[in-house]
């Protein structure tokens, strides 16, 4: 394989003339860059990326740090960063956090050793000490805030989302409206409940603590608190889940105590992902474009790592409520 020295032999030229070719410097006479280009076709140099790197200060990597990758949501969202990170030349390299603030720690400090040149972060709500942990390394939040922490932020308005969910279960004529609500500590999770509160009290209905359960984004918890509802006789009509997986597993829930989904009980999700199709009756649900969201992130990520010092921005991308069968 042919080495930077071979290049240089070739060309009748310095190791370093040739370093500033093929990294693009000027300085270099034109007769002289040609007889570098020529040789390095010549010989079939390719040059040392991480070298290249060191040289440079880029090594053409950004890091992705989701919340919960078995979430269907997530991995649309990855997806638009991955496309428009490719599309950019740059690698993604990804970390599932499972929903543990120390284990999301670890992942940023693992990225930042390995000298990514930014980073995307889904964040579980860790701490804005977090931001220690980074460095001078462009940050870009997705979906979640994490309180303090200043920095560019792309997701859907989960406060609208959740008025427009409500609101649509009210003009079906719901009063006993109850939500299944995410984590405590998620920002999204707060965002949601509050879009329901509010939605609630601007038709008149008081929200009450027991028509509220909080718990992890998943189907497990979906179903498991929609069926000690049930099974307790809790009086609703209508249910507002925080999002598609605890909508969905509160639908099983009742089905397997002959709750007819939308005469007995009226549901709407949030995130639109593909299982909101599948299920039967097909979910209403509240719509937020993961995938244009994943492309948003990086657009902005892309800006901070070409421009350190550029301001921080918020993209708050407005939901659309789908209605299906479930209401």
């Amino acid at each position: 394989m042919a080495t930077i020295r071979d290049v240089a032999a070739s060309a009748g030229v310095g190791t370093a003339t040739v370093s500033r070719v093929l990294n693009g410097y000027a300085g270099v006479r034109p007769a002289t860059r040609d007889r570098v280009l020529q040789a390095a076709r010549v010989l079939n140099y390719r040059a040392n990326g991480v070298a290249k790197a060191l040289a440079t200060g880029k090594f053409r990597t950004a890091g992705l740090i989701l919340p919960d990758v078995s979430n269907p949501f997530f991995p649309s969202l990855a997806r638009g960063v991955e496309d428009a990170a490719h599309a950019d030349g740059y690698a993604v390299i990804f970390g599932n956090a499972d929903n543990v603030p120390e284990r999301e720690a670890e992942y940023v400090g693992l990225l930042r050793d390995r000298l990514v040149d930014g980073m995307i972060i889904a964040s579980t709500g860790a701490p804005a000490a977090l931001a220690e942990l980074v460095g001078d390394v462009p940050v870009v939040l997705l979906d979640r805030r994490v309180p303090g922490w200043r920095v560019s932020y792309v997701s859907t308005d989960h406060r609208l989302g959740a008025r427009l969910a409500v609101q649509h279960l009210v003009a079906r004529g719901h009063q006993r409206i109850a939500h299944l609500g995410g984590p405590e500590h998620v920002a999204s999770a707060e965002d949601r409940l509050g879009g329901y509160r509010e939605a609630l009290l601007e038709a008149g209905i008081d929200p009450r603590a027991e028509w509220i359960a909080r718990g992890p984004f998943s189907y497990e918890s979906g179903y498991e608190r929609m069926l000690h509802w049930i099974d307790s006789g809790l009086e609703i009509s209508a249910v507002f889940a925080a999002d598609d997986l605890i909508a969905i597993g509160a639908l099983q829930a009742c089905q397997d105590r002959g709750w007819a989904i939308p005469q007995r009980l009226a549901l709407v999700g949030f995130d639109d992902t593909l299982l909101a199709r599948l299920v039967r009756p097909r979910l209403t649900t509240v719509l937020q474009p993961a995938y244009q969201i994943g492309v948003q992130a990086w657009e902005l990520l892309a800006r901070h790592m070409a421009d350190p010092g550029a301001p921080t921005s918020d993209v708050v991308v407005e939901p659309h409520l789908v209605i299906r069968e479930s209401t």
